[in-house]
């Protein structure tokens, strides 16, 4: 059943398209919501924290960018239709097109989770609740905020899941080819590292806010608010230096741990860059290691952390590594397949002791066809499509060049399609026999790139050979029409007039003996007066015979030419002597002019008979006539 053109087919282009879109701007959603975490900054002259405006409201303007895919998904979720789940027992499913019944099924599952994941707190606490905050009531709005961020990353993350799993049942795969699929994971293994280390910068700057507020608690006449830049009250806040401090050079140090190197280096940075890539390589380094190198503290929330790094470190390294090998293999799978192939093929032929000549002619046969097939096995896939798409690429396939070949350029689309779906693409390498005169026959074959040498001795005839050359457009073993057309015809293959060897590498479709047949039984168009003239003027067997029978009408007219011309020769000569022998010479002179005549006559017909001797070298007999396929004619 086809959706409506208010529903949206779910495994349809457009609706597929656009899932990918989602997946990647659900990834970098959750990679935005990471820049909230970077907005917290310690100011090391006053020994006070405070909140990057600037930076806020950048990540709420993006924030609201990434939302708007979101909404735009939660619209194409009342719009999407679904599969009843009744209908599945068989084929591809009845397609729920009720907008009332979807919407019913999406309030029922996503659509809680979606509101949950869209919803604008971030940006209401930065733009709106923010402005009226003053003095330590900023610190307990970046505490609010952050939490809001964490919470909201559950249901992103889990949306990602189902997305993810819909794109691969449907297409298989998030991207179609192996390395943009290659470059989209390791995309999400940066992301990640970048995530990880904004919690590792917020967590250092909740630990020293943490250590902060313990310090101040124990000091005398300390007042929290002043350790938030801009309160109003004030007060020496130096005594913080000797209670937290974050110079020390200890290997592990006890207060801050795995926290000290922010508190170092970026946390009084005013650069949000610098802040972004040391975090960034400090959570991709840790990530790649499994957190092998973390030298926690005994804080509790520290050591959580820390356990939370290698185990998501070991996660995604494995995911990462597994898909983008898996998709590499995909791109080079055939590449190593005929590696191996290779490898076999030589080793089999080093332990059979092939010679050298034979090796190289396989070698370069592997090799040629591997350049035009990359590896892929057509049939394989041709074979497995349904028979009416499977016609349609043998057609685009084949048509085109059947139709370079004269003898099948008229015949009608039934039978050029019945043709196309059962030739075989072949490949034939310089040198090579494609098949020997005397054997069997088992296929023809129609040439379209390369040249070949077709030759004869008309079954091993003394002093006869005729060769000619085939090209693009040509076609041997015709001697197998003339069987599959003959309805007489045993089981027993036709014999081989001509020995056909490829001159270059040969690209052409074969047709084998079964399939000829049929399409000869099938198809009575193939049973033409046209068809028959044409296969004759195109066909080496029928050329070859017209040719030598014209040689030998040509010969046969020399001959007689040559026998009238000596006659004619001999009755003047004869006339000559009578005439000579009436005048009044002397009876002797007569005698020895006869005797002359006599000696030349003899030598004209001698040189006669070397002459006709000459001739003969050509056959003295016709080849035998090609058998007449039956092209009887059937029309009217």
């Amino acid at each position: 059943m086809r959706p409506t053109a208010r529903v949206l087919d779910p495994q349809g282009p457009f609706l597929q398209t656009w899932n990918k879109i989602f997946v990647i701007s659900c990834l970098v959603s959750v990679s935005v919501d990471s820049l909230f975490f970077y907005a917290p900054a310690i100011d090391g002259d006053n020994n006070c924290l405070y909140l990057d405006d600037k930076l806020d409201k950048t990540a709420s303007i993006l924030r609201s960018l990434t939302d708007i895919f979101y909404l735009l998904r939660m619209v194409f979720q009342f719009r999407t239709g679904f599969t009843a789940s009744s209908s599945r027992v068989f084929g591809h499913g009845v397609l729920v097109d009720d907008t009332f019944e979807i919407a019913k099924r999406y309030l029922a599952t996503y659509f809680l989770i979606d509101f949950l994941a869209v919803l604008p707190l971030p940006q209401v606490f930065v733009l709106v609740v923010r402005p009226h905050l003053k003095g330590s009531e900023v610190m307990t709005e970046k505490n609010i905020l952050t939490l809001i961020v964490i919470c909201q990353y559950v249901p992103r993350l889990i949306r990602i899941i189902p997305l993810y799993i819909q794109i691969t049942r449907s297409a298989g795969t998030v991207m179609d080819t192996a390395w943009p699929g290659a470059a989209f994971n390791l995309l999400v293994y940066i992301l990640a590292s970048h995530v990880l280390g904004a919690l590792w910068y917020i967590l250092a700057i909740q630990r020293e806010d943490t250590c902060w507020r313990e310090a101040c608690n124990d000091q005398d006449g300390c007042d929290l608010a002043s350790l938030y830049c801009g309160s109003t009250v004030f007060g020496n806040n130096t005594f913080l230096q000797d209670a937290c401090p974050t110079d020390g050079d200890a290997d592990i140090d006890p207060i801050f741990g795995i926290y000290l190197p922010v508190l170092q280096n970026v946390s009084q940075s005013t650069g949000f860059l610098e802040k972004l890539f040391y975090c960034f390589w400090w959570g991709l380094q840790n990530l790649c290691s499994y957190g092998q190198n973390l030298k926690t503290s005994t804080y509790i929330w520290e050591n959580l952390f820390a356990v939370f790094v290698s185990t998501s470190g070991l996660v995604l390294f494995a995911l990462l590594i597994g898909n983008v090998q898996t998709y590499l293999q995909s791109a080079s799978g055939h590449i190593e397949e005929m590696r191996v192939k290779r490898r076999d093929t030589q080793q089999w032929m080093a332990h059979r002791l092939i010679p050298e000549d034979i090796k190289e002619r396989i070698l370069r046969h592997d090799q040629y066809k591997w350049q035009e097939t990359q590896g892929v096995d057509e049939e394989d896939l041709i074979i497995n499509l349904p028979k009416d798409l499977r016609r349609d690429v043998k057609r685009h396939l084949c048509l085109s060049l059947l139709m370079r070949v004269p003898m099948f350029e008229n015949l009608d689309d039934q039978l050029l399609d019945a043709m196309c779906d059962r030739l075989k693409p072949i490949l034939y390498t310089e040198g090579s026999c494609v098949i020997r005169e005397g054997a069997p026959v088992n296929e023809m074959l129609f040439i379209m790139r390369g040249t070949l040498e077709s030759m004869t001795t008309d079954g091993g005839r003394m002093g006869f050979f005729n060769s000619n050359v085939l090209k693009s457009g040509d076609f041997c073993g015709e001697e197998l029409l003339t069987w599959a057309l003959d309805p007489t015809s045993g089981s027993n293959l036709p014999s081989s007039t001509r020995t056909v060897k490829t001159l270059s590498e040969v690209e052409g479709f074969s047709l084998r003996a079964d399939h000829l047949r049929f399409v000869a039984t099938q198809y009575r168009r193939l049973h033409s007066k046209q068809l028959r003239h044409t296969f004759r003027f195109y066909s080496q067997q029928w050329r070859t015979w017209g040719a030598c029978f014209i040689q030998a009408a040509w010969h046969r007219y020399c001959r007689k030419k040559m026998e009238d011309s000596l006659y004619e020769k001999e009755r003047r000569f004869q006339a000559a002597i009578v005439s000579d022998g009436s005048s009044s010479r002397s009876l002797g002179a007569a005698l020895y002019a006869a005797h002359f005549a006599c000696n030349m006559v003899r030598v004209l017909r001698r040189n006669a008979a070397r002459k006709a001797r000459l001739l003969e070298r050509v056959p003295s007999r016709l080849l035998q006539k090609p058998a007449e396929p039956n092209f009887f004619a059937e029309e009217e």
